[in-house]
């Protein structure tokens, strides 16, 4: 029959289970699916797993064809495309987390553009500047606090003393 195919799954089931419940993907898990029906005998034919799995056979025989040549490790392996270089070279980075880093620091988002562009010679939005600052280097900016204009500071003292009791 040229449905069936010959693949020794080399993986024991206990493997291939464990594989299964700590798989990091739905990629990967569908993968390791599929060896566990060829080991358990529950699908004979790639037709069969290409059903079951919701995927076409050639789809089935590719995955299969690099098990058979390369290993579990290199089936499970998915590529993910690099995405876009960064605006800002590393080297840059690391000097701007330096600055972040030191007790004056930034007041404003603009000033560390303009930093960038001056020092750096890096032009980047506004909008890159935050993201770079508050989600890649999970850095703030050093801003106290606002204080109003009418503050009496002996109320302030009275209250700092009652707070700590």
């Amino acid at each position: 029959m040229g449905n069936q195919f010959r693949v020794e799954v080399r993986e024991s089931c206990e493997e291939l289970q464990h594989r299964l419940r700590h798989a990091a993907t739905g990629a990967t898990k569908e993968r390791v699916q599929m060896l566990y029906w060829l080991k358990t005998k529950a699908s004979a034919t790639r037709q069969e797993l290409s059903q079951r799995l919701g995927r076409n056979e050639s789809t089935v025989y590719r995955w299969l064809k690099r098990y058979q040549q390369k290993g579990i490790e290199a089936l499970l392996e998915v590529k993910t495309p690099p995405g876009k270089q960064s605006l800002v070279p590393q080297s840059v980075l690391d000097q701007l987390h330096q600055k972040l880093i030191q007790p004056e620091g930034f007041n404003s988002y603009s000033q560390i553009q303009e930093w960038l562009s001056q020092k750096c010679q890096v032009a980047v939005a506004y909008k890159t500047v935050h993201k770079i600052v508050r989600y890649k280097l999970k850095a703030k900016l050093k801003v106290p606090r606002p204080r109003s204009a009418n503050a009496k500071p002996e109320v302030q003292e009275a209250f700092k003393k009652n707070s700590q009791k």
